[in-house]
């Protein structure tokens, strides 16, 4: 009786076809069983012109998470519940646009989308944190015994769903563009790309993101040198230097990737949360302690829209073969409360004891917030873009 349902599932799956009349369509599909007990298919509503998904609320939900954090691709700083945090409400909530159902994602759903091709995230940390929260979410959505593969490297690493013959791998190219080595010196040449972008040009779907690797300075700095027109620049203004980046990745999309069998996403600016100030606390200097969403409706932006987010925008709406920005940063600049914060791998006690200089309000917990990503994603990779 499992086996024949298992099928059934399958060719229920396999039989959705959504017509380029709904592509943009979304309505509630939650994999929840009907009273038949088979799984109902996705509804997508035919005009969703005034749907935005970045727009909404986030609402509590007692089916989430959708995967535990004993998936074992998780990293030490990224498994929160793993490494000690002692609450578990920042995992029950589930975004909610202000006017549409989006589909609740479907691992089994993706693999069989997507069988026979890749999908690459490229950039930095948060790209490394995104990927990981897609595999283990199409993971959960597939039996036990399904072989998988994984080749961890630098820079690329790779999950494989063998049965299905997907790939997700993670580039990490913290700035995108090239960064070479002049004399012993690390030099980023910000018009230049196509060193790392040659390992990127067989993907089905690209997904990029940068943006905080610009600020570093002292230690933190990746680069000793910056490179434009062929001159050498100890310096220069860190916004100017993160547009002509993405201006070269701009160009280089435009001209060497075909939007007929490549599809492009660039993921908005993911918000830090080491400013109480921004949502009106006073007793911290991070993000430690933080145990529930921001309230709002997700128009208002908290505290300082970022500057990159603003130029990022730009560069997306002036490409020829626009990239799909997946705008997340209004809706996990409300999510205070679901970074690793002092869950952050094995932290000495003394750093624990000391969250106002050791809480890590950059990245994310998993389970958490970047599965919320993966869901927008999915909804756009399949029934927007």
């Amino acid at each position: 009786m499992a086996a024949y349902f298992t099928v059934l599932c399958i060719l229920l799956l396999q039989s959705l076809a959504v017509s380029s009349a709904v592509l943009a369509g979304l309505k509630n599909n939650h994999a929840a069983r009907g009273n038949n007990g088979h799984y109902k298919a996705p509804s997508l509503q035919a005009n969703v012109s005034s749907c935005d998904l970045f727009s909404g609320s986030w609402v509590r939900d007692e089916s989430y998470p959708v995967y535990q954090s004993s998936c074992p691709i998780i990293d030490p700083e990224f498994n929160c519940q793993m490494y000690g945090r002692p609450d578990t409400d920042y995992l029950k909530y589930r975004w909610q646009p202000s006017n549409c159902q989006i589909p609740r994602f479907n691992g089994l759903y993706f693999a069989m989308k997507m069988r026979g091709k890749s999908i690459m995230f490229v950039g930095d940390s948060l790209g490394r944190n995104q990927w990981q929260s897609l595999v283990c979410m199409i993971a959960t959505g597939l039996p036990a015994t399904s072989p998988t593969q994984i080749i961890r490297g630098d820079p690329i690493s790779t999950f494989k769903f063998l049965e299905y013959g997907v790939s997700v791998s993670f580039y990490r190219a913290p700035y995108l563009v090239d960064i070479e080595s002049l004399g012993g010196q690390r030099v980023l040449k910000l018009d230049d790309i196509m060193g790392n972008a040659k390992a990127w040009m067989t993907a089905d779907v690209l997904s990029f993101n940068t943006g905080h690797w610009w600020t570093h300075k002292g230690s933190l700095q990746g680069w000793d040198y910056m490179e434009a027109d062929g001159s050498l620049y100890q310096d220069m203004d860190r916004l100017a230097a993160l547009e002509r980046g993405l201006r070269t990745w701009a160009k280089w999309v435009d001209s060497s990737v075909d939007p007929t069998r490549t599809k492009v996403f660039f993921q908005g600016i993911s918000p830090t949360h080491y400013i109480p100030s921004d949502w009106n606390a006073s007793t911290s200097k991070s993000c430690y302690g933080e145990t529930t969403p921001m309230t709002g409706t997700g128009t208002t932006y908290p505290g300082q829209f970022p500057d990159q987010m603003k130029m990022l925008e730009m560069v997306v709406r002036s490409m020829n073969r626009s990239a799909y920005l997946l705008d997340i940063t209004l809706l996990s600049a409300l999510r205070k409360d679901a970074h690793p914060s002092i869950y952050s791998g094995d932290l000495t006690p003394e750093q624990r004891a000391n969250p106002d200089h050791s809480a890590d309000c950059s990245h994310w917990c998993l389970p958490g917030l970047p599965d919320t990503w993966n869901q927008l994603f999915y909804t756009a990779l399949f029934f927007r873009h």
